[in-house]
């Protein structure tokens, strides 16, 4: 996109606001998204840009921030506007001024307000709509039962789109084994139907100016809240104190170290189909171990 399409874009956006534009800058895109700033005469606006055939990604998180808006937990960046222009979908954000969770303070805050996040339950498992899990589209619906939905929803779902890219040998046939055998880990544990953020690591995390915990691309749906746990410890990046404050707050199950590979699996798959052969390894090795765990 031209600088004069982008302009004019920008121009549009801030109109739909009844404001007018003043400034606009491109930031750093993602993998598949490009993103403004946009400077309008009611402030500062952080958009979005997907291709218009896309705009479903857009209505899917917006409904997803909007749901963890109204659990009064975590800050949630406003939503402002979407819609599209020509050839691009756009999603219009408050403009936030964030810093990453690093200090011991933040990690505290971070844990306590994840704890009240996983407090806020739903009427069963799942939700109601797909979404999307980065570039991957989420399925979701309704489930009484935790471990078949995490099989059917989660896994299969990721284990097809590999497969359909050509992914073969031992990794099939040992996250099918893992599907068959997953009430395993279950046996003794029902998990609550938490409201999970979905994809917590801590890029889609951080601290605003005031020092209020907040989140940002969600893959939201109710589930076991061991699920987020288990994603925010695998990447890493969040202080020590913010696990230790929730745990103390939220102890988890005597069981849960039976299940975090199983929730680390799903996110090495979608990884592994976003990204390619650079998880390929892992995702093997953490397979072939809960398989051998669960037989």
């Amino acid at each position: 996109m031209t600088s004069e399409a982008l302009h004019a874009l920008a121009s549009h956006i801030a109109a739909t606001l009844g404001s007018r534009l003043e400034a606009f800058s491109e930031l750093p895109a993602g993998r598949t998204r490009r993103a403004l700033r946009i400077d309008t005469g009611d402030g500062p606006l952080f958009v979005k840009l997907l291709p218009v055939d896309r705009a479903a990604v857009f209505a899917a998180e917006a409904d997803g921030l909007t749901l963890l808006t109204q659990t009064d937990t975590f800050r949630i960046p406003a939503i402002r506007s979407q819609g599209s222009h020509d050839t691009y979908a756009w999603l219009a954000l408050e403009w936030l001024d964030l810093k990453p969770v690093r200090d011991a303070d933040d990690g505290r805050r971070f844990g306590d307000v994840l704890a009240a996040l996983h407090a806020v339950h739903g009427p069963h498992y799942g939700l109601n709509r797909d979404n999307w899990l980065g570039d991957s589209r989420q399925e979701n619906g309704s489930s009484e039962s935790w471990p078949l939905f995490f099989a059917r929803k989660r896994l299969l779902p990721q284990l097809a789109a590999a497969v359909e890219g050509g992914l073969r040998g031992s990794l099939v046939s040992n996250i099918q084994g893992i599907v068959e055998r997953i009430a395993a880990l279950f046996l003794d544990y029902r998990p609550a139907a938490s409201l999970l953020h979905g994809d917590l690591w801590h890029g889609n995390a951080g601290v605003d100016a005031g020092g209020r915990p907040t989140v940002f691309d969600p893959a939201v749906h109710y589930g076991d809240r061991e699920a987020d746990f288990a994603l925010a410890e695998m990447f890493g990046g969040f202080p020590t104190t913010m696990y230790a404050t929730y745990l103390q707050g939220a102890p988890l199950h005597p069981s849960a170290s039976s299940r975090r590979a199983l929730y680390r699996l799903y996110h090495l798959l979608n990884h592994y189909n976003l990204y390619g052969m650079s998880y390929l390894r892992e995702t093997e090795r953490t397979a072939a171990r809960l398989l051998s765990e669960l037989t």
